[in-house]
């Protein structure tokens, strides 16, 4: 199983970059190859429609987007939606997601945003015929402290995505 993250946040600060870094290295204890895009140091052009598609480096994240068999987005909130490199990288990579199982990591700034990767996780869904883990991950400032996690519900709960995320990719890849 081959699987990619990608931290979605340009804060240099990001708590969703702790989530994802911690979502790796369960995937990796798991004895799974993990890939990691990070928007950060991988910057994309804005999605123009157009000429964006060709640049190399869009090229680049589209075929490990494509070649992974599952994917965790680890995305900050913001203005009770995920951030909006998180949308120009789908807009992006647009076919690459086709048939993914996709699971979210979300740090936020307040409760009240939970249901906030619905509309990407529907277009998702729709667009792209992607399988969306029903259980993701969700947590506000309280859980990090200067740069870590300190809140062991995270922890478990960012281990429980990378298991599930494992279980559903080797099941779908099963052949009878």
């Amino acid at each position: 199983m081959s699987y990619l993250i990608v931290a979605c946040s340009l804060n240099p600060e990001s708590r969703s970059l702790v989530l994802a870094r911690q979502a790796e290295e369960a995937l990796r204890s798991a004895g799974a190859t993990v890939n990691f895009i990070n928007l950060k140091t991988t910057p994309l052009p804005l999605c123009d429609g157009d000429s964006v598609y060709a640049r190399p480096e869009v090229q680049s994240v589209a075929k490990q987007i494509q070649k992974a068999e599952g994917i965790l987005l680890s995305v900050p909130i913001y203005n009770y939606d995920v951030n909006a490199a998180t949308k120009n990288l789908v807009e992006l990579t647009g076919k690459a997601w086709e048939d993914k199982v996709v699971g979210f990591l979300c740090a936020a700034g307040g409760q009240g945003s939970y249901m906030s990767v619905m509309s990407l996780a529907n277009s998702l869904m729709l667009d792209f015929r992607c399988l969306i883990i029903p259980r993701f991950v969700y947590f506000t400032g309280e859980a990090f402290e200067e740069g870590k996690v300190t809140d062991q519900k995270v922890e478990g709960r960012v281990s429980e995505l990378a298991k599930e995320l494992h279980h559903i990719c080797t099941a779908l890849n099963k052949k009878p």
